[in-house]
């Protein structure tokens, strides 16, 4: 048993090794055995279903910030409706998010809203506009929310065809009248996608926090490492063991070479070095995680004490630290962890039976309009890379991907890319062996950055692996 695809289109891996089996009940007529009950579901093979079978992203928001939620559609016009691949996509948009998704973000659709009844394909004309019919549940949006619905009609479809869509239409259920459009520019905005990094950074031989100046469609980089600026650029009291740079690329929090201390620095002025904002228990290697940043500008990282392993929140980068409920954990240590550019995901390292490291990602649920803003919790963790026996690291990566890199039982380590759903998308990267650790923007003109053997590596867009620093480690891009 693998996994099962759920009336949303979502796919659920199968966690356990349970092997898949089915009672049919049979019927004898005219001395011939006959199935008398079938199947509840379609039943398919691994290789069945990738050949039937593509994942796609739909987008939802959660507040003003646009989250993929990967569903399976047939690659082909479906038996049963008779729709193209498109429309199929666009209805399961507009009946909503999935299960474990929905707690946490937000349709523009109105309840209700469908294809205009006998929609079985959408086309695109000559300027790459999608009209796109709906029923009379939208008629009467008001011009901002009808924006938000182009939008996500735009981006989930766009995910689906490449670059192919430049703008979509929707129109009312007269089938004449246009509700609004949104154009790839415009959508870009309502969207609030994360800026591109300016930067890319990481920590070089002599333990200081050092950066590289990033040029979008530039495969070679010419420009040398050097230190970021502020309380780090001199001689700050301790060496960096880990870091992360907010999206703003405003601030770092680094955290002590020793893994005892998290520190949060400007990266815009001199000052002298802070105090820490938070201590671990104990020291390398049960001291404190890699930090991370999430969109909404809050800090997280993880104390490894292992007698009170704890997932700690930063509200503000500089807040008290409140401590983060984990269901789920079953007393599992968090060794890693990063959290998505949307904000609703995080992804969890964590250390279980017989020391191996598996991923999963969890729920980010926070109460909005509670006083007890300590109440963020996470939830529902799943796992991440069911396929891989053992994963060394991992990176957020565009369009709600993970790039993780692990082994799979009796294999050699790579590094492929997952859907947040535990999927398996595509062909690992090319001569991915020997990564120790591995970053990547949501910007898929950025190179993918890896710590390996060689030093600091690059991979980008469709060019080979080059070494760009002979010494360093911990790469990271903002976030």
């Amino acid at each position: 048993m693998l996994g099962t695809v759920d009336e949303h289109s979502a796919y659920q891996p199968e966690t356990s090794d349970r092997r898949y089996e089915e009672f049919l009940q049979l019927t004898q007529e005219d001395k011939q055995w006959r199935i008398a009950t079938a199947p509840s579901s379609l039943v398919l093979s691994e290789s069945d279903f990738q050949r039937i079978y593509m994942p796609v992203n739909k987008y939802y928001f959660a507040g003003s910030t646009l989250v993929a939620d990967p569903v399976y559609v047939r690659q082909r016009t479906d038996p049963d409706s008779r729709m193209d691949p498109t429309t199929q996509t666009v209805k399961s948009l507009l009946a909503g998010p999935s299960k474990w998704l929905g707690p946490v973000v937000t349709s523009g659709f109105p309840t209700g809203t469908e294809l205009r009844e006998g929609t079985k394909s959408l086309s695109y004309d000559g300027q790459n506009t999608l009209r796109v019919p709906l029923n009379d549940k939208a008629d009467n949006v008001a011009g901002p929310q009808c924006q938000k619905m182009a939008t996500q009609l735009l981006y989930t479809v766009k995910d689906l065809t490449g670059s192919r869509i430049d703008r979509v239409d929707l129109v009312r259920a007269d089938g004449k009248s246009q509700l609004c459009q949104i154009t790839e520019a415009t959508a870009a905005g309502v969207a609030n996608r994360p800026q591109s990094p300016g930067h890319q950074y990481y920590v070089d031989g002599e333990n200081r926090l050092v950066r590289m100046r990033l040029a979008p469609n530039r495969e070679e980089q010419q420009d040398a490492a050097v230190p970021v600026p502020g309380p780090l650029s001199g001689n700050p009291p301790f060496k960096v063991g880990s870091a992360a740079v907010a999206y703003d690329e405003k601030r770092a929090a680094v955290v002590s070479e020793d893994g005892h201390g998290l520190y949060v620095v400007n990266l815009t002025t001199a000052g002298a070095m802070p105090p820490p904002l938070l201590t671990a228990r104990g020291v390398k290697p049960a001291g404190l995680t890699a930090p991370t940043w999430d969109a909404s500008g809050d800090l997280w990282v993880a104390d490894q004490d292992p007698q009170n392993p704890t997932l700690w929140r930063l509200p503000g980068g500089t807040g008290t630290p409140e401590r983060v409920e984990v269901s789920g954990l079953d007393g599992a240590r968090i060794a890693g962890l990063k959290v998505s550019p949307d904000g609703v995901r995080i992804a969890l390292l964590l250390v279980e039976k017989e020391s191996r490291k598996n991923l999963y990602i969890g729920r980010i649920e926070r109460p909005d309009g509670k006083a007890d803003a300590s109440a963020v919790s996470v939830r529902e963790l799943r796992p991440a890379a069911p396929q891989l026996a053992d994963v060394t690291a991992m990176s957020w990566a565009p369009r709600g991907r993970l790039l993780v890199v692990g082994r799979e039982s009796g294999g050699v380590v790579q590094a492929r890319y997952m859907l947040a759903d535990g999927s398996m998308v595509g062909a690992g990267l090319p001569g991915a062996t020997g990564l120790v650790a591995v970053a990547a923007s949501e910007d898929e003109k950025m190179p993918v950055v890896a710590y390996s053997e060689d030093g600091i590596v690059w991979l980008p867009p469709g060019a080979q692996w080059r070494t760009v620093a002979a010494g360093g480690r911990s790469p990271v891009y903002p976030g």
